[in-house]
């Protein structure tokens, strides 16, 4: 069902560069020292606390340079996750970008030579002064474009993490406490259901449920289990414990009525605004999340919680800015990048329900922001943080999308779903001579 999506996405890719025209013209000089626009890609919604931040940035960095023209477009997470590739590959990059970190993406851009090494810049620029030890691993690939070692391709500026978001007035009509426990958790979504209601708002479109079926492996994970799937230091047994709880017990969530069937074909937009709007009590996905719903959500009372009784949490620093090697003012990028390490972008971004990496704590006015930045804390400070499951293989995010789907609607078992994600994994590992 996704794979009819690859036509549609060349087609889009060929708009996008066609879009972009002559952007970077009248720029020159080798690291852009003399450039006279800066061209900008996200994807972060102007409401979100990364958007807010950045569009924040943006105008200290116009204020610091007065001569140059910032050219900001707006993308989608698809148009970027699908078309990097191919328009950095182009004299159509931009100058900075967001991208999203892991082996399947900035990794495998850094291996094609599409990214600028940052490890000098970063070092005198004071940027790894800022970022945890776990914080660096999504910014450093080695020559095989594995993340964790080698070379800086991309700062981040935030982390990130799953969570579980509760609507508190469902909760409390239906007596529903907050669970501790996944035995809990799952009493809890039985009183839902009991009660003719669908316990969780799932995207199974897009990222949000294949990030679900990941929650419920950690659940009998450890860190070497992590380490071996993600960094390819051992061996994975896809039809070990962990993955086989995580497929089985989706699959049983649908049947018990916790997951709709029809959430197969729901994008991750649509599942966060069904929960916007009180349809749902429960939704499992990012802290991206959390400053919009701030923002939003105006009809009840809503809460946050760990996903019950995980140590292992999807989670990482945010996405990265990278700079394409065919940058046009390099030297400006370095400049944006350091504006948003400032301690006034980083407590802005805290102020609006982002985790950022080097803010002021004492700074954050807000109760629940400081509860998401302190849960962030507690996550990575115990090497918690277990990366998403997308991250190992390239192009292993249209295969989870597509295999998780089928535990949704029914047409893959558990086992057979397994051997499903398990083949392009192998056949990574074979490229790489691992």
């Amino acid at each position: 069902m996704f794979r009819s999506r690859t036509s549609v996405a060349a087609a889009a890719a060929a708009l996008l560069v066609a879009s972009l025209g002559l952007a970077g013209c009248g720029d020159s000089g080798s690291d852009g020292s003399d450039a006279t626009t800066l061209t900008l890609w996200h994807y972060e919604g102007p409401t979100s606390a990364m958007g807010i931040a950045w569009n924040k940035a943006i105008e200290e960095f116009k204020a610091a340079h007065p001569g140059v023209t910032v050219k900001f477009e707006e993308k989608s997470f698809e148009q970027i996750q699908q078309n990097a590739g191919m328009i950095l590959n182009s004299d159509s990059a931009p100058d900075i970008m967001e991208y999203n970190k892991g082996n399947a993406t900035a990794g495998l851009l850094s291996k094609q030579g599409l990214l600028t090494d940052l490890t000098d810049e970063a070092g005198k620029r004071g940027w790894t002064d800022a970022l945890s030890t776990s914080l660096q691993t999504t910014a450093k690939y080695d020559g095989d474009g594995v993340m964790g070692s080698g070379k800086i391709y991309g700062i981040p500026n935030y982390g990130e993490y799953v969570m579980v978001y509760y609507n508190k007035d469902m909760f409390a009509k239906y007596h529903v406490a907050v669970p501790t426990t996944l035995d809990q958790f799952t009493a809890a979504m039985d009183t839902f259901v009991r009660n003719g209601v669908t316990p969780l708002s799932v995207g199974g479109a897009e990222y949000p449920a294949q990030q679900i079926f990941y929650e419920l492996a950690l659940a009998k994970a450890n860190r070497a289990f992590v380490n071996n799937y993600q960094l390819y230091q051992g061996k994975v047994d896809f039809h070990g414990p962990e993955f086989t709880y995580g497929a089985q017990t989706f699959a049983d969530w649908v049947s018990k009525g916790y997951i709709a069937k029809n959430s197969a074909g729901i994008k991750a937009e649509d599942m966060g605004v069904a929960f916007e709007r009180g349809k749902f009590p429960i939704m499992i996905s990012g802290s991206w999340w959390y400053g919009r719903f701030a923002n939003e959500i105006k009809d009840f009372d809503w809460g946050t919680f760990l996903f019950p009784g995980n140590q292992l949490h999807p989670g990482s620093s945010g996405n990265l800015w990278v700079v394409p090697t065919k940058s046009k003012a390099k030297s400006l990028a370095y400049d944006f990048i350091d504006i948003t390490m400032k301690p006034e972008i980083q407590d802005l971004l805290g102020n609006n329900g982002g985790v950022p990496v080097a803010a002021d704590t004492a700074k954050i006015t807000d109760a629940k922001n400081k509860e998401l930045i302190d849960n962030f804390n507690t996550i990575s400070s115990s090497d918690g943080l277990a990366f998403y499951p997308d991250w190992p293989a390239p192009g292993y995010y249209d295969v989870l999308v597509g295999a998780v789907q089928g535990l949704i609607n029914g047409s893959k078992t558990p086992s057979a779903m397994l051997d499903e994600i398990a083949g392009p994994y192998q056949d990574n590992l074979a490229d790489l001579g691992r």
